[in-house]
């Protein structure tokens, strides 16, 4: 009886494997008769547009800096009324390209894709992270909101040009140039019959 129960089992498996190279092979002969999306210049476009976020570089780090003031007479420094604070916090610099300033232009087999300049697309100070450090207390020249507020513009553009120096912009261009090539050949399966070609704008 068990016999019966084994062989009967190993004919179903060898049926169901049968089946399926069958219907296998069917689908090789006869596709399904879907046409590929064919790759336009404004189709394309657009759906690079939406990856802009995948094509972007964070900077992220933590920084510590002072600011000092003293109040002035006709140019002349007052005596004993220095403001000061050193504070220390984290920020996020992100760099990339400006998706909506893409252009592609597809003719033939070729699909030509031009690129902006990479640039800070945003700079962001963690207010959670921030400390305070050696504050002075000056009833002559009181430390104000807008004294931090200064504080942070001009801290923003000095780690902004450090970034910069440490080639934050090259490796945001060159990450969007492989996130773009990347995106259009798994796309599209028969992006292999086309010749990709992604450049830089002229600044």
């Amino acid at each position: 009886m068990k016999k019966i129960q084994i062989s009967q089992t190993l004919k179903n498996i060898i049926v169901i494997v049968v089946i399926a190279v069958v219907f296998f092979f069917v689908g090789k002969v006869w596709p399904s008769g879907e046409e590929p999306t064919a790759i336009t210049s404004d189709l394309l476009s657009q759906q690079i547009q939406g990856i802009s976020e995948l094509a972007s570089v964070e900077y992220n780090y933590t920084n510590m800096g002072k600011y000092e003031n003293q109040a002035t007479f006709y140019g002349w420094k007052v005596p004993f009324t220095t403001k000061s604070f050193i504070l220390s916090y984290d920020g996020q610099i992100k760099a990339g390209i400006d998706m909506s300033l893409v252009e592609v232009n597809v003719h033939g087999q070729n699909i030509d894709i031009t690129i902006p300049q990479a640039k800070i697309l945003s700079h962001e100070i963690d207010q959670e992270s921030i400390e305070v450090f050696d504050e002075t207390k000056n009833i002559f020249n009181q430390i104000s909101i807008t004294d931090y507020n200064q504080f942070a513009i001009d801290q923003k553009k000095s780690m902004e040009s450090k970034a910069q120096e440490k080639g934050l912009l090259e490796e945001a261009q060159n990450k969007a140039k492989e996130t773009i090539q990347t995106f259009v050949e798994s796309m599209y399966s028969s992006s292999d019959d086309y010749k990709i070609e992604i450049k830089v704008a002229e600044s």
